[in-house]
Order: C-alpha cells, then structure tokens, then sequence
C-alpha cells in the first residue's frame, strides 16, 4: 500500500507539473483533514500528519497541553497520563503521541482523496496562472489534440489551451497531432479549471513570426512598426531600420524571399506585404499602398489622405472588395480616400467650371496678382500640364464665344441694308456722329 502510494505521487508529478514535495504535502494535509472530519471535529492546530518520502509509511501526532485538571479533552492531558509516558513532564509541557491512520477507516480514505485532488487542482490552477499569464503576447508550440464545430483544443506542454473559432485563420484545417504555432491571449477559467485561450488570427501572430525569423529584429537593428491583417486573405507590415546600411525590407524578406516564405508557409499561403515606414505620411502612404503605384498624395488635418492613382491602377490600389485601402488605413492610421487620375481631373474641371461661372455672374474683375493668387489656390494640387492645357481651353471657348457674337451682330446689321433699311441705318449713324460731336465739344 505504501509503495503504491509513493509511486501514484511520482506519476502524478509527471502528468500535472506538480513537484513531488507538494504531492506529499497534500497526502499530510489530507490525513489531517480525515481525523478531524472523523474523531475531532472541534481539534485546531494541534494534529499533524507526517509521510515518509522514502517508504511511504504514514504517521498521525496529536499534540496536547499537560495540565492538573482537563477542562477540554481535545486540547489537554492531565499530568498522571503523561507520568504515566514519561516521568519528565510537568505541568504545561506539550505532549505529541502517535496514531495510527489505519484507524480512520473508509470515511479517511475517501476524505483524503478528495482533499488531495482538491489540492491538486488549485496548484495546477495556481501554476498554469502564474506561468501562461507571463506568456501573455508570446508565442508556444502546441499539438491539436481534438476538434469539435466550435473550437480545437491544442497541448502546449504544461497546460491545454483552446482555440476558439472567431480565433481561427480560414487557411488552417485543423488534424489530431498537426503542430503548429500559437499567439496566447490570456488566460481564463472554465468550470473552474484554467484555462489558456490562443489564436491563429490575431496580427501580432504575424508580428511574433517575424521576430523568429529575422535576426535582425532581435538585435534591435529593425523594428516592426506596425502590423494591418485580415487573417487568412492578407496581412501588411511596416518596418523601418535604425542602421542606415541595414534594409529593413530586405532583411524582412530574407535572400531569395526565404524569410517571408517561412512566414507564409506557416499562415497556411496567407499574402504578406512588407513595407518600409516612413515619417512623412505622404511616403508612408504612399508605401502602404503597395503594390499599386501612387502619383500624388494629399494630407489634411483631420488625418485623412486624398490619393491620386493611374486609371488602370484604380482597382489594385482599392483592392478586391476595398482590402488593399482598409489594410493601408489601418498600418498608417490616416483615413484614405483613392482616386484615379480621371476622376480627379474631372472634379477639378467641375470646381474651376464652378469658380468660374461664380465671377462671371459676379461680374467680379481680379486685379492681376489677385487673379493669380485665386487661380494658383484654386490649382494647388494638380499638375502643372493639366492646369496649363485647362486654362488654354478656357480662354479658346471665352474668345470664340465673344468672336460668335460680334460676327452675328455684324451679319444682322448688313442683312438690314440688303433689305431697304439704310434710311434707319444712316439715321442711326448720324445719330451716332451728333453725340460724338457733342461729345468732342464738350
């Protein structure tokens, strides 16, 4: 019976982490438990219980005061029982004698189970707490054990974690013994036992791989600014150097794209794009909008960016379904609304169009250096081509406008000498040559 009890304590070592010392210190709290529960109820701290670690032998000691005359049998021995032990006792010495736990009968046995598993599964409690809880943002190996529709419960050595579904990647089909990595979360409890919640999803997973890949970043020479995922479909991440003859992009991607494809491979083929940060958000931008190809940047202060692109490029910068703009507004942190260069020389023809009807029904003349203060204002942004070839066009169609008027004022007054009217025409025109001589005399 002892040498099966040493050898249950050191199997249950192994399978929970437990140290052996705890396990036999739980056996003697249990065997204390047992008595009181069973024989002293009332007793307090004068029972203990002691186990040997060598032979399993299990020893219980009540421990009672010597007194004249006992007033509570729990706690005292009167001196003529303690003579009777030993002739060296006196009143109010402290006598400890042996029972035997045999005595406790099947009510101890069962007592001391329970209080041993009990104690087992606060310090398994108390352990995967302290140790996961530190572990809290890190990555940890771990080996799919069972599957259901819901979550995947994963080994990751000392503890089991669980992986929800809203923390999995669409890319991993999950099998009994698959290893692969994990990001811990945090950890909780269920049904009163711990435990540790992990995730393929999460952008820092992205983050963390990296870090193993990349010496560099390690070493502080390269740092991963900030990371935009959509698990399972596309991840991009910034990065910069602090030495200027390290590549931060380069060192991310490895020779040959063997870094990035280690990466990769590990999310299952989810498409990683790395970017180079930068501290002007216009070139940041512009980076994050990669692999499309970017003409102008224009920033407000309400952190948002307007982005003008080639015509064909329009759909690769936006992305399938918007993916590519809501990853790019994400790593910067700037609101972007993408244009192509045609839809933006449109809304700039429609806002000089707009400009320019409001001085005319203004009648509003501009002082030259106004005038082109106005326009300059008004063009700020655009190219300098467009703005020149719109001008151009806007003064064509104002001059041939005017020239159309004349000529058909002209034509009507010579349709009217053709038709017998150059008695009104001529009296016009001496009407006309008596003011001007007024006027002269004037």
């Amino acid at each position: 019976m002892n040498a099966e009890l040493i050898n249950s304590l050191k199997l249950l070592s192994k399978e929970r982490g437990v140290e052996e010392e705890e396990l036999f210190e739980y056996v003697e709290e249990a065997l204390v438990a047992a008595y009181k529960r069973e024989f002293n109820p009332k007793s307090t701290d004068n029972v203990r219980a002691e186990v040997d670690r060598e032979t399993g032998d299990m020893r219980v000691y009540i421990t009672r005061t010597v007194v004249e005359e006992i007033t509570d049998p729990n706690s005292e021995v009167s001196l003529a029982e303690a003579k009777a032990i030993s002739e060296d006792f006196e009143i109010g010495d402290m006598l400890e004698y042996q029972i035997s736990p045999q005595d406790f009968g099947r009510l101890a046995a069962q007592q001391s189970k329970s209080v041993i598993n009990q104690k087992l599964g606060q310090a398994e409690k108390e352990r995967i707490h302290q140790e996961f809880s530190d572990r809290i943002g890190e990555l940890a190996y771990g080996v799919v054990q069972r599957m259901d529709r819901r979550e995947v419960v994963v080994d990751i050595g000392r503890a089991e974690a669980v992986l929800t579904r809203n923390e999995q990647s669409r890319l991993d089909n999950y099998e009994f013994n698959q290893r692969m990595r994990f990001y811990i979360l945090r950890v909780d409890e269920r049904h009163g036992r711990p435990m540790v919640l992990v995730s393929r999803s999460h952008p820092n997973l992205v983050r963390r791989l990296f870090e193993q890949e990349v010496p560099e970043i390690g070493t502080d020479v390269v740092e991963i600014v900030s990371v935009a995922r959509e698990a399972g479909s596309r991840t991009k991440i910034s990065v910069r150097s602090f030495d200027p003859n390290v590549d931060a992009v380069g060192s991310c991607v490895g020779q040959r794209g063997m870094r990035v494809q280690n990466v990769i491979d590990e999310l299952h083929g989810e498409k990683i794009d790395v970017v180079e940060w930068h501290e002007d958000p216009v070139i940041f931008i512009s980076n994050a909008l990669s692999p499309a190809k970017v003409l102008r940047v224009d920033i407000f202060d309400d952190e948002s960016a307007r982005v003008v692109v080639p015509d064909h490029q329009l759909s690769l910068a936006i992305g399938r379904a918007g993916q590519n703009a809501r990853l790019a507004a994400r790593l910067t942190g700037w609101k972007i609304d993408i244009k192509s260069e045609s839809q933006q020389r449109e809304e700039v023809e429609q806002e000089l169009l707009m400009h320019f009807d409001d001085a005319l029904d203004q009648d509003y003349v501009y002082e030259d250096d106004e005038h082109d203060e106005y326009f300059e204002d008004l063009t700020n942004g655009y190219s300098e081509d467009f703005v020149d070839e719109y001008a151009d066009e806007l003064e064509y169609d104002v001059s041939d406008e005017l020239e159309y008027d004349v000529s058909d004022d002209m034509e009507e007054d010579f349709e009217g000498a053709e038709t017998g009217n150059s008695d009104q025409i001529e009296q016009d025109d001496l009407s006309d040559s008596t003011d001007h001589t007024e006027d002269e005399t004037v």
